[in-house]
């Protein structure tokens, strides 16, 4: 039911500068595309790289962005089927909290529940309920 990013943020300083760089765990996209383009950089002129191997690692590419597209259209539908439901969850300090969905968003590229006007990750569900309708 939950989807979980692992994303870590890092801070080093360097003599009078300080950079923050966002460090993922997995390879994105992004990542692949640039060690292809670097690959096709670097490559010998004289012995270049087969157009087989080139075409196999286009296709990697394109399969690895579909898989991203389906995971994401899967969690949006995921988190579509929660809207009206009773939901217990994690608030951003770890303190149970429990509402009801009330839209979903999309942000940062992953759909986010809209529970008491706030932005809730589905990793962060630990129940869903039907609605105890008033007779």
């Amino acid at each position: 039911m939950s989807v979980t990013n692992v994303n870590q943020t890092q801070s080093t300083t360097d003599s009078n500068t300080s950079t923050t760089k966002n460090t993922n765990q997995d390879l994105g996209k992004d990542d692949f595309l640039k060690l292809l383009v670097t690959q096709l950089r670097y490559q010998d002129p004289l012995n270049p790289m087969e157009d087989k191997e080139f075409i196999a690692q286009m296709a990697q590419f394109s399969s690895l962005e579909q898989m991203q597209n389906i995971n994401l259209a899967v969690t949006t539908t995921q988190a579509t089927t929660m809207i009206g439901k009773n939901v217990a969850y994690y608030d951003e300090n770890g303190n149970e909290m429990a509402g009801i969905v009330e839209a979903v968003k999309i942000s940062s590229g992953q759909p986010k529940l809209v529970i008491n006007n706030m932005l809730v990750d589905l990793a962060k569900i630990m129940s869903v309920q039907e609605p105890v309708l008033a007779e």
